[in-house]
């Protein structure tokens, strides 16, 4: 721990200088994942993955259009993996392994745990988006949509009740010439009949597949165009910098209201259109990091060993701003889901897929007799956006090397 005497053969005299050494911008990402002959487990574990990644999607490419990539016929289960799937499964891989050199060091895990879990707000955040994770990633496999039943419209959640006359059928208990709520409906139902609590668990999905899969996409981009940038200098700053002047002026709605006038209204193409044209504002941030970790000795001695530019950014400059990088992904994340929720709201959205935004707005016309159907995926969409804001409050504390412990 970070307050024993020693460790690793070296004194450790005043226990938070050594918190201080070990930031998360500090962390000698290669140093620690090293092996034998320059490779390491990881990089090698990474290459199995993206060879397993290739091999199944080559084997989904070659089957038949009606076939579902994954099925077992004794536990009658089917998964037809799409486009955005896929998308998301190369998402996790990569934030897994990104993941890898920071949490096989211990003593610098626990100590941004320690700072994290200072803000209660933010380790609640994370246990309930944790869950949110893996209810609509996972959960949903095991789940049917919702299907249409007329004759279960309007249905109450349980332990309440309404007017026996607002539902078509009452599938609950009628008391007192009102409907209560059923276990079998736990959240109520849709004027279409169609369960909440179901079509909430497939929101959860679609809102993680927008967040995390166009987030990554625009980190990537931001990233290598500032680090770039700062690095570079002269021209090249100049004309990067300009061009995310312009892309951050373009009306990026109205270029999706023209795909989806050619593609329809496709989350695949809505995940592509905010992940390559939401990265300019962190693209500065990044830029602005870099320049000044561009003026570093190592920097300046690296290059003068010989090292090219491209391995200088990558090696040197990048790890050094991945604070900065960790906390401008968090807080991107709520504003994606918020504008897919947006454009889902006002029918822009695939209509197949069960959408918050799309729930909410089916249940706008009905606030008077059934109010929880815009409610209920309303809470889940406003706790969901605040716990990711919390969490990135956290990290910004946690990872910014100018908060010092104890201060």
């Amino acid at each position: 721990m970070a307050g024993d005497g020693r460790e690793d053969g070296h004194d450790i005299a005043d226990p938070p200088a050594e918190s201080e050494r070990e930031r998360f911008e500090d962390v000698d990402w290669e140093a620690i994942d090293a092996d034998d002959g320059g490779r390491s487990r990881t990089r090698l574990a990474a290459l199995a993955a993206v060879v397993a990644y290739a091999l199944a999607l080559a084997y989904d490419l070659s089957l038949p259009a009606d076939r579902p990539t994954v099925e077992v016929g004794s536990l009658d289960f089917a998964w037809d993996v799409t486009a955005v799937d896929w998308l998301f499964v190369a998402t996790l891989l990569t934030l897994a392994f990104a993941l890898v050199p920071l949490a096989r060091n211990r003593r610098l895990t626990a100590y941004y745990w320690r700072r994290f879990r200072r803000h209660t707000p933010a380790v609640v955040s994370l246990a309930y988006l944790a869950f949110v994770f893996l209810l609509g990633s996972v959960g949903t496999l095991f789940l049917q949509p919702p299907d249409l039943n007329v004759a279960a419209a309007y249905q109450p959640p349980v332990f309440l009740s309404v007017d026996a006359a607002v539902p078509t059928e009452c599938v609950g208990p009628v008391v007192d010439g009102r409907c209560r709520g059923t276990w079998r409906y736990p959240l109520g139902t849709t004027a279409e009949g169609k369960g909440l609590l179901a079509l909430a668990i497939f929101g959860m999905r679609v809102s993680m597949q927008v967040g995390l899969i166009a987030t990554l996409i625009s980190i990537a981009i931001a990233t290598a165009v500032g680090a770039t940038a700062a690095y570079a200098g002269g021209w090249v700053d100049e004309a990067l910098m300009r061009y995310v002047d312009i892309q951050q002026t373009f009306p990026t709605f109205f270029l999706f209201l023209f795909l989806a006038y050619l593609f329809g209204g496709s989350l695949f193409v809505l995940i592509v259109i905010f992940g390559v044209t939401g990265w300019g504002g962190i693209a500065r941030i990044v830029r602005s990091e870099a320049l000044q970790r561009s003026e570093e000795p190592y920097v300046d001695a690296a290059s003068a060993a010989g090292a090219s530019g491209p391995w200088i950014v990558w090696r040197h400059v990048v790890p050094n701003v991945s604070n900065s990088i960790v906390t401008a992904a968090t807080l991107n994340i709520p504003i994606l889901i918020l504008s897919e929720a947006a454009l889902s709201f006002i029918g822009l959205g695939n209509a197949t897929l069960p959408s918050w935004g799309q729930t909410i707005a089916a249940g706008r016309g009905d606030l008077a007799t059934a109010w929880w159907v815009s409610t209920v995926p309303g809470v889940f969409l406003f706790a969901t956006i605040l716990a990711f804001n919390f969490v990135g409050d956290a990290l910004r504390d946690a990872l910014d090397p100018r908060q010092e412990v104890g201060r």
